[in-house]
């Protein structure tokens, strides 16, 4: 027993999970060792007051919640310096998505070449021989011949016939 001593039991597992055998060898060679005695009570005063210790509740010092909440609005302060920072952080992604489907519709709307149909100012500029941009600009010259009404139900129905060909 003199040879054996028990430092390496104490050492790989906490004096509260030795079995009851590591236990009894612990008590029997510490009566007969002293080094061995020593590093037991050791063992014994460091479980005490480890589980002393897991029960003392701390206490922050006084003042301590408000220095923190100074702190933070301090911070808080800073990083709203921009009036509409917290507004945009809430909405920016719409805003972004919107923007990006207004682009979406131009690109589409003015940029691809889009089918070429004849629709019917098309059809009643080629039946009239007259075109509204070419009314605006020679302005008053044809004013003077007034159209009648057969000539203006001449130019729909013809139209008409026109586009449903």
């Amino acid at each position: 027993m003199r040879d054996k001593h028990i430092i390496d039991i104490l050492e790989t597992a906490p004096l509260a999970g030795l079995t009851e055998q590591d236990r009894a060898t612990v008590e029997a060679h510490a009566k007969e060792c002293a080094d061995c005695r020593k590093a037991a009570e050791a063992a014994f005063l460091s479980s005490v007051l480890l589980k002393e210790h897991a029960f003392q509740t701390v206490s922050p010092p006084p003042f301590f919640e408000t220095r923190v909440l100074a702190i933070v609005r301090e911070r808080q302060a800073t990083n709203d310096s921009w009036a509409f920072g917290g507004m945009w952080r809430a909405a920016g992604a719409l805003v972004s998505s919107m923007a990006a489907t207004v682009a979406l519709l131009a690109v589409l709307t003015f940029g691809l070449p889009g089918d070429k149909t004849n629709t019917n100012s098309d059809v009643v500029s080629a039946a009239n021989g007259y075109s509204a941009e070419e009314m605006m600009m020679t302005g008053l010259d044809q004013s003077d011949e007034q159209v009648s009404d057969a000539q203006v139900f001449t130019t729909l129905y013809d139209t008409e016939e026109e586009v449903a060909k």
